[in-house]
């Protein structure tokens, strides 16, 4: 039987090799090709864990180009294992494009997860965990820079992000100026490694702490999210959308249906809304 083409997504360790996954070990030593960002990173891993396959690069700059090829690879019955510097490919890091060339030509796709810094600073940060979203690094040039703060000054979510260290103290403070210089942040430093570091302050704090330090080190941040004010809603608020919503129930949708939409989009309590309607149906 011929054999089919796999493409395996394996994480790395982000600084402490122990983080490495028996199953990612186990994965390299089978698959038939490694595709590396960086392929002098990638053999100093192999060597530590005694793996010799075959390794080629595979790196932003020629992302397009070499997917093509592992492309050629998986359709021969290659089996591939796609790992970054550090962490997991795709994320923030070269991956993704082949990951959806791959799938959309039916390949199977296998996720070998492991250690997340993105993850280990948030669940260490003492932030909220229930609801997140993760930026990865913000846009370089200034202009993109700017949009993206202004629109992460409304975001109610904590807010994960990665930064260089030549670019810390920029960042830092183009937050603290649109989302305030009270809004908490944790600074997480080199995780995982000997010298990891977890800072908790304000963002004005921080500003002013990390300006006189020598920065070294790669950079985590996690923000607390946008304080959520609750709108004191009306009997007047109700009684307008109370309308909307026999209306299209009169036109045939289902009630509980329309009344979730409405109150997703207007920022209703969706059991307080339908506590109306009912109480109004009688």
């Amino acid at each position: 039987m011929e054999k089919e083409g796999v493409l395996y997504l394996v994480t790395t360790p982000i600084g402490n090799l122990e983080d490495i996954t028996a199953r990612a070990v186990r994965v390299l030593k089978e698959v038939d090709l490694i595709a590396a960002e960086d392929t002098r990173q990638t053999r100093k891993l192999l060597s530590y864990l005694s793996i010799h396959q075959r390794v080629i690069s595979y790196y932003r700059e020629q992302e397009e180009k070499k997917a093509e090829l592992l492309l050629e690879y998986l359709r021969a019955g290659q089996q591939i294992a796609v790992v970054s510097d550090a962490g997991t490919p795709g994320l923030s890091d070269p991956g993704s494009l082949l990951v959806s060339q791959a799938a959309a030509a039916g390949f199977q796709v296998v996720p070998v997860p492991g250690v997340s810094a993105c993850l280990a600073a948030l669940v260490a940060s003492g932030l909220p965990t229930d609801r997140f979203v993760f930026e990865g690094f913000l846009p370089r040039k200034p202009k993109e820079r700017k949009a993206r703060y202004t629109a992460l000054a409304g975001e109610e979510r904590t807010i994960v992000l990665y930064e260089a260290p030549h670019r810390l103290k920029e960042t830092l403070r183009g937050l603290a100026e649109q989302l305030g210089v009270d809004r908490p942040v944790v600074v997480a430093r080199e995780l995982t490694k000997k010298f990891e570091e977890f800072w908790r302050g304000s963002l004005g704090e921080a500003v002013r702490v990390w300006s006189e330090r020598e920065v070294k080190g790669e950079f985590t941040l996690v923000l607390a999210g946008c304080p959520f004010e609750k709108e004191e809603r009306t009997e007047a608020d109700y009684a307008s959308f109370y309308q909307e919503i026999r209306q299209r129930s009169v036109a045939g949708e289902k009630a509980s249906t329309v009344i979730r939409e409405v109150a997703r989009r207007e920022g209703f309590s969706r059991g307080e809304l339908y506590q109306y309607y009912l109480k109004n149906s009688d």
